[in-house]
């Protein structure tokens, strides 16, 4: 019989969870995944992508709602016992001390006492925390902390080990720190695990780390395609190729609709393009800053400035994208002619600016803008729009949808909106003609 060549498999994984208002969210929709032997992956996606949802029903901790996962080629019953996880808010047992923390998977196992101490006292070694075995978790800093995560996971030699944005709750110097050192480890075949699975939102990690990221697309969560990393072993961040990688995936997660790898796009009807989820406040905020800079900013270096996680700035530079106020290219924020105008006019020409991007570069707009017109009251209710908008994204994303719609159609004084009434309806300027039934 011939050996399955994965460690572990996702196939045709969807997950919902019930809304408390009723109904559900799906969060995966058909999600297919395989990790081999030998290779480290990396789930690259922005919030709202499941990425730990895909991991904890990779890891058995909740199931799938539809689809399976397989180990070694067999259908996974409950927790998997093939994988170990290392989380990001390091959650350890303060009451146990270094060395008991470490030892907990293995007395959970049923490990004698003299060999799991063995095996822990192993893996703080490797991790550098000789001498810290009975300390409290109390006593150490957060980067100790999460290599006591790590000796934990390491104990027990799983075939994949987890990690959950391992370095994200740290410091930048203590992160950086820490990811070489299990670089490193991996590089020298020193690493207790056959494979890596880690989930991360931090691009420059991804590249440095795997050799194949898998990147996200959100709402629901799915997978857009994949790139392999084809770096030698150890990787310069500095060097050309491992810059331009960055900013390619840079620029794809800036662009939902921008193809990955040579793989198919996937377009949505112009129509219902999704609008991404920013206000115009942060829009207009994020051009003023880069026509204060030139015109041109890399984003990593952005969202550094601002203090932000790019997850944050992302929604801003799509929908400035969209309306054509800015492009995005190999990593870099440029402000357009529009964009600039925008970003300095007074308050009665920015509305105007704002009106001719939306209606140009956002066609429902333009279907809402002329159905009121058509109305012989001037007024459409919410529900019919969100009807529509269901036809074509999922009911809490419809939602979302029909709020950003409210909000950049409201700036661009092409209606306003009685939130009481759940209404659209003309402006007082505009003269209804026509008919439009809803």
């Amino acid at each position: 019989m011939e050996q399955n060549s994965s460690l572990l498999e996702a196939e045709h994984i969807a997950k919902s969870f019930p809304l408390p208002a009723g109904g559900e969210q799906t969060v995966l929709e058909e999600v297919t995944l395989n990790i081999a032997p030998g290779e480290v992956v990396a789930l690259l996606g922005r919030s709202g992508s499941g990425k730990s949802t895909l991991l904890r029903i990779l890891a058995g901790l909740i199931q799938p709602s539809h689809g399976q996962v397989l180990v070694n080629g067999n259908r996974l019953q409950g927790a998997n016992s093939s994988v170990a996880m290392v989380f990001q808010s390091f959650a350890l047992l303060p009451w146990l001390t270094v060395q008991e923390n470490a030892e907990l998977g293995l007395f959970a196992r049923g490990v004698a006492k003299e060999e799991s101490e063995k095996e822990a006292t192993v893996a703080l070694g490797m991790v550098g925390l000789e001498g810290f075995a009975g300390a409290y978790p109390k006593e150490l800093s957060g980067g100790m902390r999460q290599r006591v995560g790590f000796a934990r996971a390491f104990v027990m030699k799983p075939d994949v080990l987890m990690m959950d944005e391992p370095f994200s709750a740290l410091d930048v110097l203590t992160a950086e720190n820490l990811r070489g050192e299990i670089s490193d480890l991996w590089e020298r075949g020193a690493f207790p695990a056959k494979s890596i699975l880690i989930v991360t939102h931090n691009i420059e990690e991804a590249v440095l780390l795997a050799d194949r990221v898998v990147i996200l697309g959100a709402n629901p969560g799915c997978i857009r395609g994949e790139m392999k990393i084809d770096i030698a072993r150890p990787r310069d961040k500095k060097g050309p190729r491992f810059v331009s990688l960055v900013d390619y995936i840079y620029t794809v997660m800036t662009n939902p609709q921008a193809p990955v790898g040579e793989l198919p796009e996937k377009r949505k009807v112009d129509r219902f393009v999704m609008l991404p989820h920013a206000r115009v406040g942060g829009i207009s905020g994020l051009l003023e800053i880069v026509n204060d800079r030139g015109g041109q900013e890399d984003l990593p270096k952005l969202a550094d400035s601002l203090r932000l996680e790019v997850d944050d700035l992302l929604p801003a530079v799509d929908a400035a994208a969209l309306l054509r106020l800015a492009d995005v290219r190999q990593g870099d924020v440029m402000i357009t002619d529009a964009g600039k105008e925008f970003a300095t006019a007074g308050v009665h020409r920015s509305h105007e600016i704002f009106k001719e991007q939306v209606l140009a570069n956002v066609p429902f707009m333009t279907t809402v803008k002329e159905a009121l017109n058509q109305k012989k009251d001037g007024r459409i209710e919410k529900d019919f729009l969100v009807d529509i908008l269901d036809e074509h994204f999922s009911a809490s994303e419809a939602e979302r949808q029909f709020e950003t719609l409210v909000d950049w159609g409201r700036y661009a004084r092409l209606f306003d909106y009685d939130a009481d009434e759940e209404r659209l309806y003309a402006p007082e300027d505009e003269t209804p003609q026509g008919t439009f039934e809803s």
